[in-house]
């Protein structure tokens, strides 16, 4: 279960860093940008996603 835990603090980290890096990076390029904002927002979702699963499958376990 600690691998699940990981997983899920490894998702925040790339949205922090990718967020960072979408509202504090340069303006030149705004193809670089997008692809920043989704990858912040797939990996946002990702997170969420393993942690309702992780609660779930510990739920179920107790």
């Amino acid at each position: 279960m600690k691998i699940r835990k990981i997983s899920e603090i490894v998702y925040l980290l790339i949205f922090i860093i990718a967020s960072l890096d979408y509202f504090l990076g340069s303006n030149d390029q705004s193809n670089r940008k997008s692809i920043l904002l989704i990858f912040a927002l797939v990996s946002l979702f990702m997170f969420f996603f393993r942690r309702h699963y992780r609660k779930k499958f510990e739920k179920m376990n107790k």
